[in-house]
Parts: C-alpha cells; structure tokens; sequence
C-alpha cells in the first residue's frame, strides 16, 4: 500500500512534464502527497474498521481534513455533499486508491469484492469500477507471488485490458489522460516492464501526463513485485503528516508488505 503513495509523491513534482527517467531526481523538496494519497489512506482506513458500509463517511472525513489535495471538481462536490449518491465517474480516481483492497483482501473474491465497493461510492461506471478491481487483482496476485508475465496475464485474460505495449512504444503518442480506462493498462506497464521499484517509478516520470496518478497504480503493483527500497520508503514517511502516517503504519501493521 505505501508503494501507492509513494509513486504519488515522486509523481506529485512532474505532472504535465517529460523527464529523461535516467537522470530524474525521484524526490525533491516540492515532492508531497495529493489527493491519491488521502484517498488511499482513506480507503486503508475503511478497512481497518472492518470494512463496513460507511466508507463514504470515512471518505468525507479525509477530505475535510485535506481540502487542498487536488481532488476533482466533482469529488469535491460529492464530499461537501456529505457523501451522497455516485455520480457515474469514469475517472481514474477509482484505481489510485484501491491499493489496499489487494493488501488485505483473503482471496480473489474478496479483493475484487473490497475494491469495487471502493470504486462505487463515487466511480459507478463499469470502466472505473473494473479500473480498481484490476488494479487490486494486480497487488494481490503479486503479493502472493506472481511473477510480472503472470500478472500480465491475468488481467489480460479478465479485463481485456491490452498489456502487450511498452512504455517505451506508448512515450509517443502519450497524453494527459484522466480516464480510469486509459490511465490503469499504462500505469501497470510501467511496473510490468520494470525490473525494479525505481524503474517503475523512472517509467510513470518518463511518460508524463498525469504523473503522479499513474505512479501512484504503478508504484502498487511495483511494491509487491520488487519491495519497496528503505531508502525510498524513508523518503515517503518523512513526507507523510502524523494522521496519514499512523494509518499507513497501521495497514503495515496488520496487512504486512507480503
């Protein structure tokens, strides 16, 4: 889980930007959380409570702590609401912040299960519903040891989502791309064609566009297939205020990072 925000904070700086991956500074004093991270944490936070069916409230409490996240326009509008009905997003917003559906769901069932009911409360069309459970499936099978290819695969095969590019074929024709659809087969690329946390997080620079989304769904998947590097998890934690790190470290707690 903490691989998510930690793409989201690396990501946060290069946002509409292209970097050469070989020479991008992965964190910087303007690095910081945005609204991945709190919804992320929120999401964990849910869980922790047994996962029960006030997610929305839960949700609306994190954003009024962080109201200057970056959330969308009609995410905003949705928590000062106080949390009512969807209102059929097909954003993106739906897979950053399922990462820990796959942390602490017991089986496929129950991932797939945990993070589209995190996906409806906002994000109810089916685009961006599949976008989380695609997501999620992805951490699981790699937290219980799946291989890259196997991943690959796997979600091929239920998603139909078309994993055989490269981020190096993709760089090209590449743009800002807020769509749960267009954003989550990019983001697993860049950990799918990594061979390494950095390198995942060196890919989502180079593409640009929405950075610091795709590095937060690229970094979750990353985490579980390389771990999460001491050093770069120091960084994260360092960045993170006390209420966001004690559920963070909380989640690791009884979730673990494998």
């Amino acid at each position: 889980m903490l691989g998510a925000v930690t793409g989201d904070i690396i990501g946060s700086v290069w946002e509409g930007q292209v970097r050469n991956p070989r020479d991008a500074q992965l964190f910087s004093a303007r690095s910081t959380f945005t609204d991945d991270t709190v919804c992320t944490i929120a999401v964990a936070d849910w869980i922790l409570g047994g996962a029960g069916d006030d997610l929305a409230r839960t949700m609306c409490g994190w954003v009024r702590r962080y109201p200057g996240a970056g959330y969308g326009m009609m995410f905003v509008n949705w928590a000062i609401s106080g949390g009512g009905e969807p209102y059929g997003s097909w954003g993106n917003g739906s897979a950053m912040r399922a990462a820990p559906c796959g942390w602490a769901g017991r089986d496929q069932a129950d991932v797939l299960d945990l993070a589209a009911r995190s996906a409806r409360i906002t994000h109810d069309h089916p685009n961006a519903v599949t976008a989380a459970e695609a997501l999620a499936l992805s951490v699981f099978l790699a937290r219980r040891g799946a291989d890259a290819q196997t991943v690959r695969q796997e979600i091929t095969e239920r998603f139909g989502y078309d994993l055989t590019r490269t981020p190096e074929a993709i760089r090209p024709r590449h743009v800002f791309d807020l769509s749960a659809a267009g954003t989550v087969p990019v983001a697993l690329l860049c950990a799918l064609c990594a061979d390494s946390f950095e390198n995942t997080m060196r890919n989502a620079i180079w593409l640009g566009g929405d950075t610091d989304t795709i590095a937060c769904i690229a970094g979750a998947v990353a985490e579980p297939l390389f771990g999460l590097p001491p050093d770069i998890e120091r960084e994260t934690k360092a960045r993170l205020d006390a209420p966001l790190r004690a559920v963070a470290e909380k989640f690791l707690e009884r979730h673990g990072t494998g």
